[in-house]
C-alpha cells in the first residue's frame, strides 16, 4: 500500500482524533515523507530493518544532524510506524529498537537586562513612517518581554483576550492545547492601552488584537518575521522570539519569582521543564549561594 495514503490517514487521525497541533501534524508529515525520500520507497511493504537504520546513520554522518533533531525524527517515525502496527499495515515497528544519542544539555540562550531594555528603547524610538507602528510594534516586544508567550500565541491573541482592568492576558489554546491566564504588570498594561488606544482611533475592528497596518486583519507571522529582522538589524543584538521567552524566564526568576508561578506563567506542562532557566540565571543562583550559614 502507498505511503503517502497511509500518511494522509494518520495525518487525519492525529488531527481529528488525537487532537494534535497542525505545526506537530506537519513534522510527521515532513519527517515520514523524508525518510521515504532517502530510501526510495514508496509502499509500506519496503520498509525494512536496513533502510531505517541507514537513514538514521546517514542523517547522523552525512547530514550532520544535532543529538536534537535525531531524537526527533526517530520519534516521530516511532509514532508513524507504531500507527501502521495498530491499523495491521506493517507486523513490527522497525525504528524502535534504534538506539538515539545522548541529548546535549544547554542553556537556553537569553538576553541581559541591559539588552532587554535596549531591545524596547531601540523599538519605542525607531522613526516610522506611521504612528500606529510606534505603538504596535513597541507592544508586541512589550508583551513577549513581559509575559513570555509563544510566537504563535502572540499572533493568536483576540482583542477579547486582553483585559486591561482586571490586569490579565488569556492565551487561548497554547501550546498542548492549553488554555492559561497571564497577569499583566502595570507597565506593560499601560503600553498595551496606549497601543489599543491606537488602534481605536484607526477603526481596527478584526478579532484580533494585534493588527496589520493597512489591512482590518490581523497581524501575521510573515510580518513578525520581518518586524523581528529589522529590529535586530538596527538595535545590534542578535535574538529571535523564543529568546525573548527565555529572557523573561531568567529575568523572572532573578527578581525573586518562584519556580511553581513561573511553570504555570510559561504554560509548561512538566515543571521540569522550567527548571532549567534555574542554571541559567547565575543571579538568581548567586542570590542562593549567599544564604550558605557560614556566610560571615
Amino acid at each position: 500500500m502507498k505511503i503517502s495514503l497511509l500518511l494522509q490517514e494518520f495525518c487525519d487521525y492525529s488531527q481529528y482524533i488525537r487532537g494534535y497541533a497542525t505545526t506537530t501534524i506537519g513534522r510527521y508529515r515532513r519527517v515520514v515523507l523524508l525518510f521515504c525520500k532517502y530510501a526510495g520507497i514508496e509502499d509500506i511493504e519496503e520498509i525494512n530493518e536496513s533502510n531505517v537504520r541507514n537513514f538514521f546513520f546517514n542523517g547522523r554522518t552525512a547530514k550532520s544532524w544535532s543529538s536534537n533533531t535525531f531524537v526527533c525524527y526517530h520519534k516521530t517515525l516511532v509514532v508513524f510506524f507504531r500507527w501502521c502496527v495498530k491499523e495491521g499495515h506493517m507486523v513490527a515497528n522497525l525504528a524502535q529498537d534504534v538506539e538515539t544519542p545522548r541529548i546535549e544539555k544547554r542553556l537556553p540562550p537569553k538576553l541581559t537586562k541591559q539588552q532587554a531594555l535596549r531591545l524596547l528603547e531601540v523599538v519605542y524610538n525607531y522613526p516610522y513612517q506611521y504612528k500606529f507602528l510606534h505603538f504596535r510594534n513597541h507592544a508586541i516586544f512589550a508583551t513577549f518581554l513581559f509575559t513570555g508567550i509563544r510566537r504563535k500565541e502572540l499572533l493568536n491573541l483576540k482583542y477579547t483576550d486582553i483585559d486591561l482592568e482586571n490586569l490579565t492576558l488569556y492565551v487561548r489554546q497554547g501550546k498542548g492545547s492549553k488554555d492559561r491566564i497571564v497577569p499583566l504588570n502595570y507597565k506593560l498594561a499601560s503600553i498595551l492601552q496606549k497601543y489599543n488606544q491606537e488602534r481605536s482611533r484607526l477603526n481596527k475592528t478584526c478579532p484580533e488584537f494585534f493588527t496589520s497596518l493597512n489591512r482590518n486583519m490581523g497581524f501575521k507571522q510573515i510580518g513578525l518575521r520581518r518586524l523581528v529582522e529589522q529590529v535586530r538589524k538596527v538595535s545590534g543584538i542578535s535574538f529571535n522570539v523564543h529568546r525573548l521567552r527565555h529572557t523573561f524566564a531568567t529575568l523572572m526568576l532573578e527578581g525573586g519569582c518562584d519556580i511553581y508561578s513561573l511553570s504555570r506563567i510559561m504554560g509548561h506542562s512538566d515543571i521540569k521543564t522550567t527548571t532549567i532557566y534555574l542554571a541559567a540565571s547565575g543571579e538568581h543562583l548567586r542570590q542562593q549561594i549567599i544564604k550558605n550559614p557560614l556566610e560571615i
